[in-house]
């Protein structure tokens, strides 16, 4: 199995990022499980996986993803329909907001359910704080809008003719629901589901701070493993029953999109609602309240002084050493300066490579099975830092790149570099199904014309994909200002990033501290969702707008 030989030439240099930033780490990582006191012992492993917490942690996994899973999906596609296949005052604006949970830092959604359910919160008098169903509701909030735009985009080019077949031989609306609509959208639910179980398997922050030390996931139990008890053993064994979960979840996504078929824009337009429309709207409602509530308690709380109200606490923020009792070694405004900063870095670094691997996966293959095996192949090795913890990527650099000519601990480019292989997956995933529905056509005739390789990609691929470019750019920026797993363990003392700081702040008892973590927390929001929100007006409307994940 072997590229052609251009193809092969761009995809060497991502390879080559990938395996001295990726697979380096996680291999040194894994190997100091295998190898105890200088002997590979791949029995230590093995007891590791027989320890009753083990089990505990395993279990506590598979089933809060499980369920948040099967939460989302049931929430999610009837809010699709009711945002992409209706019409009403604010349902743009509503797309807008659902949308908004999946950029916030997953340390900020922790923080948010944590103010909600405490027992002086709103929802306090329910008795949830500290359980698994507040983590299991906040990986809800966290991972519906994944299948409301999944789901959303391909309800929307959806044939509409063979919905009006049915209903014209007789099918009520709901036997045209079960028996056409849903069969033509499950590749797409099928697809959204097993990423959205990706992403509840792997949350991080939410789950150290709604679990604390009571409930751990793997993600959690690897970062106690390594920074609490030097358990490399039991990490290195965790780590690698998560890569082979994610594995076989990347297949599975990968299968499921390769049932979708081209989408195509459909003529019809949105209706407005019926009276059969109620219950989806009514799911719709329950979702912008889940989604609104625990941001709206979060601002709330952060303004909150006493039995009064102020800006108390967004002013402490500016405060140094002294002025918060060693709370803070930088002030919150320098890290959101080390934030922005690293930001901008892991952002341009991730687009470079994620335009390269888009394009080299997505062009036409003319080699038969072989080579679109090989393509696919390609393509799934660069979405595997989506489900290797973060916590495993951040150890694994300290223990591999830390010796000439690779010796980068000092380096202010270790942490970008680590949040770029984080948000690289998701650079890809954005661009890749715009460039794979381009017609080659295009290009063919751009080259009988006489353009030059680049000149075809600039002037047919880059006018087509501009606007998902736009959106892979928010995307990554997003993702790299939240990041928390490998971060948390690159960071220098005196350079922390805005995530580092309101961890560090929420585990300090004191409610001064307690409010300026809440403030910081409304910071680090504001400045996701304003990213993001940007880069949707840039975007606009029309061709690439559908679909994100």
């Amino acid at each position: 199995m072997r590229l052609p030989g251009a193809r092969l030439g761009f995809a060497l240099v991502p390879l080559a990022v990938l395996a001295v930033f990726f697979v380096l780490p996680v291999a040194g990582m894994v190997a100091r499980g295998f190898v105890v006191d200088g002997v590979f012992d791949p029995g230590a492993v093995l007891e590791v996986l027989g320890r009753p917490r083990v089990h505990r942690v395993l279990l506590f996994t598979v089933t809060t993803a499980a369920v948040g899973t099967v939460l989302s999906v049931l929430l999610g596609v009837p809010a699709a329909y009711a945002l992409h296949r209706l019409r009403f005052p604010g349902a743009r604006v509503l797309r807008a907001v659902v949308v908004i949970p999946f950029v916030l830092p997953t340390v900020v959604v922790g923080v948010a359910f944590r103010q909600l359910l405490a027992p002086s919160g709103l929802l306090g008098g329910l008795g949830l704080d500290g359980t698994p169903v507040a983590i299991v509701a906040a990986l809800v909030f966290f991972n519906v809008s994944v299948v409301v735009r999944t789901v959303g985009a391909h309800w929307e080019g959806l044939d509409p003719r063979r919905e009006e077949a049915a209903a014209a031989l007789g099918a009520s609306p709901l036997q045209v629901l079960w028996t056409v609509t849903l069969p033509a959208l499950r590749p797409a639910i099928v697809s959204a589901a097993s990423v959205v179980f990706l992403f509840c398997a792997t949350a991080f922050g939410v789950v150290l701070t709604l679990g604390g030390l009571r409930y751990a996931t793997v993600e959690t139990e690897i970062y106690l493993l390594t920074t609490s008890f030097l358990d490399l053993q039991a990490a290195a064994a965790l780590s690698l029953v998560q890569m082979a979960a994610v594995v076989v979840l990347l297949a599975l996504a990968h299968r499921a999109r390769a049932g979708e078929g081209p989408l195509t824009r459909t003529s019809r337009p949105p209706r407005r609602p019926r009276r059969g429309d109620v219950p989806a709207l009514l799911v719709l409602a329950g979702v912008l309240t889940l989604v609104a509530t625990p941001v709206l308690t979060l601002v709330a709380r952060s303004l909150r002084v006493g039995d009064g109200w102020g800006w108390d606490h967004y002013r402490a923020l500016a405060a140094g050493p002294a002025e918060t009792g060693g709370a803070l070694r930088v002030p919150v405004t320098t890290a959101v300066e080390n934030s922005l900063r690293t930001a901008v870095d892991a952002t341009v670094l991730a687009l470079v490579l994620g335009v390269v691997v888009a394009v080299v996966t997505t062009r036409p293959v003319t080699g038969g099975r072989r080579e679109r095996r090989w393509a696919a192949a390609l393509d799934g090795v660069f979405m595997l830092p989506l489900g290797v913890s973060a916590v495993t990527l951040g150890f694994g650099f300290l223990i591999t790149l830390d010796r000439p000519p690779l010796d980068l601990r000092s380096s202010p480019l270790l942490v970008p570099i680590a949040q770029a292989m984080v948000a690289l997956p998701l650079v890809v995933r954005v661009l890749s199904p715009v460039l794979r529905s381009i017609d080659d056509r295009q290009r063919q005739v751009a080259r009988t014309l006489g353009a030059p390789p680049s000149r075809v990609l600039r002037d047919v691929d880059l006018a087509l994909a501009w606007r998902p470019l736009l959106a892979a750019t928010g995307f990554a920026f997003a993702v790299s200002l939240g990041e928390f797993g490998a971060t948390s363990f690159l960071a220098r003392g005196d350079r922390p990033t805005l995530p580092i700081v309101v961890f560090q702040l929420i585990s300090r008892p004191g409610a001064e501290n307690l409010g300026m973590a809440l403030a910081a927390s409304v910071v680090l929001g504001v400045l996701t969702v304003s990213v993001m929100a940007l880069v949707e007006r840039l975007r606009g409307s029309g061709p690439g707008q559908a679909g994100v994940f």
